[in-house]
């Protein structure tokens, strides 16, 4: 049935319109132009990526769908018309290739860490928001999730125990160990800076130890033997999977397996004095192949990114847990961990040895980083905490984002004030993730950064011609074993356009679902995003109302319709235009833009009003 709309007009002239609408703009044509040189240099006729070197193992199945994954935020937000069907071609293309390698069954990943696999998906989740009528893809959404629930034949999870079964899980069910057929060498010099796997093996205390063979087979073996069995925090994003699917169709099973899955790490947090185990053992006990240890597990607090990669899935699974219910109260788990870290905080200068992400900061905060700055303890061993680095913005920002609690917007204003960096400043810096802009961002919607648009799109518009160079120069496949080279190249870049024009943070990247302060349409066309000549900017976000801009830039009407929240969720239940008088919205609020006008927009919405859905544009 078809949804009635409330209807503004616009009647301001824009004959000089606002430098951030022009921007926008251009940003918007240049990526359309990257992301087609990008197809012509790198990509087959089939949407499959060029590449005649080798995978090795498991590993490697990210690396191939990395490149395309804000492809489809771009087109939500308001990309070319032909952008979506681009995404599809590209997963399918990409999709058939590694199956061919043997890397997948039935479409899915044979098996592997849900840090990989959780990136693997960003695009496959970005399809499934912007076309939910694709039934093909709606339908894989279902198979996919059902993998993961406790009556399916591939037996990932343990419903009596509430856990999953293994660190790799995917289509060919638990697998174990982790692949590590060759031994674990002092020669892996990349992996060196995380220190030892395992802390705990007689005769193997330093890195250099590892240069003895016997020694290297013997961590690779305990590595398969402890590390490959039972859970780990990381299995929480595949929630978000779980999730995708409960938003076509309110399935209650998806919803069950959700919250019962995150309770159970929820419950295993508060039997821990609050911080997150990072291993459950094969009979679900915490410790049971560590010493009794809560630390120590896969990708957990001792190795290799400790609070990276336990925090991120946690927030991942509570944001899902939220979209389901309607209730924040499992956010807790990640906050607590947040807090759990700045306990241990101090202030100092970091120490490059120690810290394991050090030129990651560096490349972040450039000569900054040799100030004293906040640091938090990143990882825990037998020896208690270490590996200081500063806390990723993200994490409180997303927190308050999903919140707007008071408790939540005072932890962001103290990160700002002590962090010991300009959270004001836009620095200019773009990494895989192509995040971490969110403490400029916050400044500006708390009104103490006013030219944040202009500097952020001016930033933005300067790395996809970054990118465009370094693909020129770079015209041909990867070299070699280089399954890291197209996201490298990646042109595309959405973290400031879905600020400004959705009001929302990056998606989280290691398996998050792709969510929005607001939807857009273009009502003529009946597709999702801006029309073209149209931009628009988010000015303030509150707990029940935010303000807003729109700019038509062109010669012609353009008419729009705003629904809350990427999925509905937030319904708005009124607006008022300009300076006028606030009226009552009914269903989606319809947007009519004369040529070369511009609008203000108050808008009150209902925070979580309503059940989260995939939104079919023009239903």
């Amino acid at each position: 049935m078809t949804r009635t709309a409330s209807v503004v007009t616009a009647v301001t002239p824009a004959d000089r319109p606002p430098k951030w609408a022009t921007l926008q703009r251009d940003l918007f044509d240049l990526l359309d132009q990257g992301r087609r040189r990008f197809e012509e240099l790198y990509c087959a006729p089939d949407g499959s990526l060029v590449f005649n070197g080798r995978t090795h193992g498991r590993d490697g199945v990210d690396d191939f769908y990395e490149p395309f994954f804000n492809w489809p935020m771009l087109y939500l937000l308001g990309g070319a018309d032909d952008l979506l069907d681009a995404c599809k071609h590209h997963w399918s293309g990409v999709t058939r290739q590694l199956t061919h390698r043997g890397l997948l069954t039935k479409e899915f990943e044979n098996g592997y860490d849900w840090f990989h696999q959780g990136e693997s998906l960003l695009l496959f989740y970005g399809i499934c928001a912007a076309d939910p009528g694709d039934e093909q893809f709606a339908g894989r959404a279902h198979r996919f999730a059902d993998l993961f629930l406790g009556d399916s034949p591939a037996g990932n999870y343990d419903t009596h125990r509430r856990m999953m079964r293994a660190p790799h899980i995917g289509a060919l069910g638990p697998r174990p160990g982790l692949g590590e057929d060759r031994p674990y060498e002092a020669a892996n010099t990349a992996m060196r800076k995380y220190g030892l796997p395992m802390r705990d093996i007689d005769g193997i205390t330093t890195w250099d130890d590892l240069a003895d063979p016997a020694k290297a087979r013997l961590m690779a073996d305990e590595m398969n033997r402890r590390l490959g069995t039972g859970d780990v925090p990381l299995n929480l994003a595949v929630t978000s999977l779980v999730t995708n699917a409960w938003l076509y169709d309110h399935d209650q099973r998806y919803a069950d397996f959700v919250e019962s899955y995150v309770d159970a790490w929820a419950q295993r947090t508060a039997a821990n004095a609050g911080l997150i185990p990072d291993n459950v053992g094969p009979n679900g006990q915490v410790g049971e192949l560590h010493a009794g240890h809560w630390y120590g597990g896969h990708y957990g607090w001792s190795w290799p990114h400790g609070l990276y990669s336990v925090v991120a899935p946690a927030l991942i699974a509570a944001v899902n847990t939220t979209l389901i219910t309607g209730d924040d109260a499992a956010l807790s788990l990640p906050r607590n961990a947040v807090h759990a870290a700045l306990e241990q905080a101090r202030v100092s200068t970091m120490d490059p040895v120690d810290a394991a992400f050090h030129d990651h900061w560096h490349d972040r905060l450039g000569s900054d980083i040799d100030r004293e700055l906040l640091l938090v303890p990143y990882r825990y061993d037998d020896t208690g905490w270490f590996d200081y680095q500063p806390l990723p913005p993200a994490y409180p920002a997303w927190l308050w984002w999903l919140t707007h609690d008071a408790a939540d917007h005072a932890l962001l204003h103290g990160l700002a004030v002590g962090s010991g960096y300009d959270w004001q400043q836009v620095r200019d810096f773009r990494e895989k993730e192509e995040a971490g802009h969110e403490p400029p961002w916050l400044g500006f919607l708390a009104g103490t950064n006013p030219h944040y648009p202009e500097n952020a799109l001016t930033m933005a518009i300067g790395q996809v011609r970054r990118q465009m160079r370094l693909m020129e120069a770079n015209p041909t496949p990867p070299p070699g074993d280089d399954i890291h080279w197209w996201q490298r190249l990646n042109p595309v870049v959405t973290e400031i356009l879905t600020q400004l024009i959705a009001g929302a943070p990056q998606m989280l990247y290691n398996g998050g679902l792709p969510l929005t302060q607001l939807r857009w349409a273009d009502a003529v066309r009946g597709r999702p995003g801006l029309p073209d000549g149209v931009a628009a900017l988010v000015r303030t976000i509150g707990k029940s109302e935010l303000t807003l801009e729109l700019v038509n830039l062109h010669q012609l009407s353009r008419t729009l319709t705003v629904t809350g929240g990427g999925y509905g969720e937030h319904p708005i239940t009124a607006v008022t235009a300009d300076d006028g008088t606030e009226q009552p919205v009914t269903g989606r609020l319809r947007i009519h833009l004369p040529p070369r006008t511009r609008i203000r927009l108050r808008l009150r919405f209902t925070r979580r009003g309503q059940r989260a859905r995939h939104q079919r544009t023009g239903v």
